[in-house]
């Protein structure tokens, strides 16, 4: 059998036709893409279709298959959360449209059959055994309605409650098009199938596709859009500057390493162009950076030096200053835990263009933070961050100085009070980074340290969610199901659970879970735990309201 490699780029059209019949292997993990990838990709997709040419395609990225040449059977390798996701959307849109368009989609999602060519009635894409038969119920079949009304946790398993998550959210943002414009599953379907396209790498062997998948995830290998752009800035300069701008740009490589030196002019072409990424990183930094520099060597001197150091003191809080130096970076420290980095443009235009202003920096900072944990609590995905920060990008490329405050930063009326409903609700069902950096930041406003990004870190129930007979007495099922995920019931460990002890009434959990060596709790937040002889409705709904008073002091949001 040959092992030769091949790889071609398709539209969806192509994807979801009789051509490719894809299994996704059991040794795969499951399907783990939740509403917030979900809602990447719609945003993508979406943003995409509304403001750009009715020319332009959009590339998907590429799947690794298991696949002869010329037959439909194909492996999964690598793409399944894709395919999967898009299988999903397009059952969505199945169901919102009317029967004769829906219909068109529903030929994406199974093979209708055709005994004259061989074909058997079957779904295009079928998943692991213990998903497969629950998909092709409710998304192969269009059934999605009926699976949003499903109970999350009568579901056998985390991949099942990924599926109807997102089934619901991609039918909620369909009907909400379909409000304004009844023809829009119509019109966003044929862009979906037509104008999308995915690169099909495939081979008939499975070392062979091992191989190429480990090739296209290795880092730090290929060439990368920066060394192109390299090629172009110092070719353009006076050949008597060449060599050293080229040692210069390769210092400045070394100190971000690979990846990050790529991620410096990411967030760079942000810092210029003011908009998401819609096209690749070369095309755009040609034209919305490269367009606006006098000459090469302004460009380095100017733009590329001062934003990679800028990078490197936002990235390992390293700010220096005779004042605020350290609040700075503590703020900094913040920013690097909060799970991504769409704050990051933000603060090395501050950095490259303001460091000197100490009292302004550290104001800067403080804003910034809120505002990157407003959008974090709230689960904002990269759209909508991205679009959030763009304001705050385009005031601060006009001021001359931080003496007066960025009110781009401002949380206004409406986001108060989202960030306050988040607050008040069931923070344990938040996901899990960020519950946690709300925790840890609730914790450092009441006095704690910085634990390492390496701590072990626990979140426990003190009320816990399976009451045993010796916490009936104070607690009923409705006082139970109300407080038991929010903030004022929820405590910080330093280690892990005793699971014996969980169910253990209030006096001997304190002593099994809240108290750390020597009787010292690990958790500043811990503390309010073991100053109280009981636990019941009453201590924690004012515990609530003292923690939440904390957090709306410290991020000013009352």
């Amino acid at each position: 059998m040959s092992e030769k490699i091949r790889g071609a780029e398709f539209s969806l059209s192509k994807i979801f036709s009789s051509d490719f019949d894809y299994t996704i292997p059991s040794y795969q993990r499951p399907y783990a893409w939740t509403r917030e990838e979900a809602g990447e990709l719609w945003g993508d997709l979406y943003d995409f279709f509304v403001k750009t040419d009715v020319q332009d395609d959009y590339f998907l990225g590429s799947i690794v298959l298991i696949k002869e040449e010329g037959k439909p059977p194909a492996e999964v390798i690598d793409g399944q959360q894709r395919l999967t996701t898009l299988t999903i959307l397009l059952a969505a849109l199945a169901q919102v449209s009317d029967n004769s368009t829906s219909a068109h989609f529903r030929n994406y999602l199974c093979e209708p059959g055709n005994p004259l060519e061989g074909l058997e009635p079957k779904p295009r894409l079928r998943l692991r055994e213990r998903d497969a038969g629950f998909f092709k119920k409710y998304v192969q079949d269009v059934h999605l309605d009926e699976l949003s009304k499903e109970d999350p946790s009568q579901l056998n398993n985390e991949s099942q409650r990924n599926i109807q998550g997102n089934a619901s959210f991609f039918l909620e943002r369909l009907r909400a098009e379909q409000g304004k414009d009844s023809d829009f599953a119509k019109k966003f379907g044929s862009f979906l199938v037509q104008r999308c396209f995915l690169v099909v790498v495939s081979t008939p062997s499975q070392q062979s596709a091992f191989r190429v998948f480990s090739v296209l995830n290795s880092r730090g290998l290929d060439l990368l859009p920066t060394d192109i752009i390299k090629s172009d800035v110092i070719g353009k300069m006076a050949p008597e500057n060449r060599e050293d701008f080229n040692d210069r740009w390769e210092d400045l490589e070394v100190s971000t390493g690979r990846d990050g030196f790529a991620e410096v002019f990411a967030h760079i072409r942000m810092i210029y162009a003011l908009d998401k990424a819609r096209r690749s990183l070369l095309e755009e930094f040609r034209e919305r950076v490269l367009s606006e520099t006098n000459s090469a060597e302004d460009l380095f001197d100017q733009v590329i030096e001062p934003y990679v150091k800028a990078y490197l003191t936002a990235k390992n809080s390293t700010y220096v200053s005779s004042q605020n130096a350290s609040d700075v970076n503590d703020l900094l420290g913040w920013l690097n835990r909060i799970g991504n980095a769409d704050w990051m443009p933000c603060a090395m235009l501050v950095l490259a263009k303001h460091s000197s202003e100490t009292q302004g920096v550290l104001m800067f900072m403080q804003d910034l933070e809120r505002l990157a944990a407003f959008m974090n609590v709230c689960g904002y995905n990269v759209t909508q961050r991205i679009a959030r920060y763009v304001p705050v990008l385009a005031e601060l490329r006009e001021a001359k100085t931080l003496a007066k405050p960025i009110k781009a930063l401002d949380l206004s009326e409406s986001e108060k009070e989202q960030f306050r409903h988040y607050l008040q609700g069931n923070v344990y069902d938040m996901p899990n980074r960020r519950r946690n950096y709300l925790l840890l930041r609730l914790n450092a406003f009441m006095g704690g340290a910085l634990p390492s990004p390496t701590a072990l870190l626990t979140v426990e129930h003190v009320l816990p969610q399976t009451m045993s007979a010796d916490w009936s007495k104070d607690w009923t099922a409705e006082s139970h199901q109300k407080w038991v995920h929010r903030l004022g019931n929820l405590a910080l460990l330093g280690r892990s659970r005793n699971l014996q002890a969980q169910n253990y009434n209030f006096e001997r959990k304190k002593t099994a879970y809240f108290k750390g060596t020597k009787n010292v709790p690990d958790y500043s937040l811990t503390v309010s735990v073991l100053n109280v002889p009981e636990w019941t409705p009453e201590v924690v709904e004012q515990r609530q309201t003292e923690l939440l008073g904390v957090l709306s002091e410290n991020w000013c949001i009352s």
